[in-house]
C-alpha cells in the first residue's frame, strides 16, 4: 500500500475495510433501510437484511446500530454460525460478559431471560442483533422465539436485527420457523449498485485517502462495475489492485487495462 500511497499522493491506505461510520458513502439503499429497521425495533418486533456476498450488509448493519443511542438501547450482538441452541445461549450469555458452565438449557434461558427483563426495568430495549444469520440452523431459530415471549407473548420486549445472505430467507419461510417469522415487520434487500453510484463511490474514497486528481478513468469505473457486478467488497478489491497495476506500470490514473490485470488476481 505504501507504493500506492506515494503513486498517487494519497494520505492513507485506499478502501480500507473500518471506515468510520461518520465517512460511509452515502449508498441510496441506506435512508430506506434504517427507517424500515428503526421502525420494526420501534415496534419490538424483528427486521431482516438480506443480500449477496459483499453487497456490503455487515457495514450497513453498522451504520443502522450506529443510530441506537446507548442511552435507549442495549445491544446484543452476535455472529452467526453452526450453533446448536445450547451454543447460541452461551454466545448471548458470553455477550453480557457472563461465562455459564451449565449445561441445563433451561437454567441458561432462565438466566438470559432475567437478563433482558432487568435491561428492560431500565427503560432500556435490548436489542439483538445477528449478523451471519443464514449460518443459524433452523433448530436455532425456533429457540429465539422462546427467548422474546413473556406474559404468554403480550409484552414484546426484545426486538431483533437478523442479517444475512438470501438463505435466511428459507429459513424463516419454513414451517418450523413460522412464529419467529410472523414478528417480522421490515425486509431489506441490498441491490448492487448502479453503474453512476459506483463512479461516486470510488471518487469517494480516493477523497477519504487525500486524493486531489482523478484517478480511475471511466473506462475503469466501467470495468470494476462490470466485473464486480456492483457489488462493495468486489469492487474494492478491484480498485485497490487496479491501483497497484497503474502504480507498477507509472501511469497516471488507472484504466479498464489495470482493472482487466487486477480480475486476474482476484477470485
Amino acid at each position: 500500500m505504501d507504493t500506492i500511497r506515494h503513486h498517487f499522493g494519497l494520505k492513507k491506505d485506499p478502501f480500507p475495510q473500518n471506515v468510520p461510520v461518520k465517512d460511509l458513502y452515502p449508498l441510496p439503499s441506506l435512508d430506506p433501510l434504517l427507517q424500515r429497521v428503526s421502525f420494526a425495533v420501534d415496534q419490538k418486533a424483528i427486521s431482516v437484511i438480506t443480500g449477496d456476498v459483499g453487497s456490503g450488509k455487515s457495514t450497513s448493519l453498522r451504520y443502522v446500530t450506529s443510530t441506537f443511542h446507548s442511552s435507549e438501547y442495549e445491544l446484543i450482538s452476535l455472529v452467526g454460525g453452526n450453533y446448536s441452541p445450547m451454543e447460541l445461549y452461551r454466545q448471548i450469555l458470553l455477550s453480557f460478559g457472563l461465562t455459564y458452565m451449565s449445561f441445563q438449557v433451561s437454567l441458561m434461558v432462565a438466566k438470559i431471560r432475567e437478563l433482558i427483563l432487568e435491561i428492560a426495568s431500565r427503560k432500556v430495549t435490548p436489542l439483538l442483533i445477528i449478523d451471519e444469520a443464514h449460518l443459524l440452523k433452523r433448530s436455532v431459530f425456533t429457540q429465539l422465539h422462546t427467548l422474546a415471549q413473556f406474559e404468554f407473548d403480550s409484552r414484546p420486549v426484545m426486538p431483533m436485527i437478523l442479517c444475512g445472505q438470501n438463505l435466511l430467507l428459507d429459513h424463516l419461510m419454513s414451517s418450523s420457523v413460522r412464529p419467529l417469522a410472523s414478528r417480522v415487520l421490515g425486509r431489506s434487500h441490498l441491490e448492487a449498485i448502479k453503474m453512476e453510484v459506483m463512479k461516486e463511490y470510488l471518487e469517494h474514497h480516493v477523497t477519504l485517502a487525500g486524493g486531489t486528481v482523478k484517478i480511475f478513468s471511466q473506462e475503469a469505473v466501467f470495468a470494476i462495475h462490470q466485473n464486480s457486478g456492483g457489488l462493495l467488497r468486489r469492487a474494492n478489491s478491484l480498485a485497490k489492485t487496479g491501483m497497484m497495476a497503474c502504480a507498477m506500470e507509472g501511469a497516471n490514473s488507472v484504466s479498464a487495462e489495470h482493472v482487466r490485470i487486477a480480475a486476474t488476481e482476484l477470485f
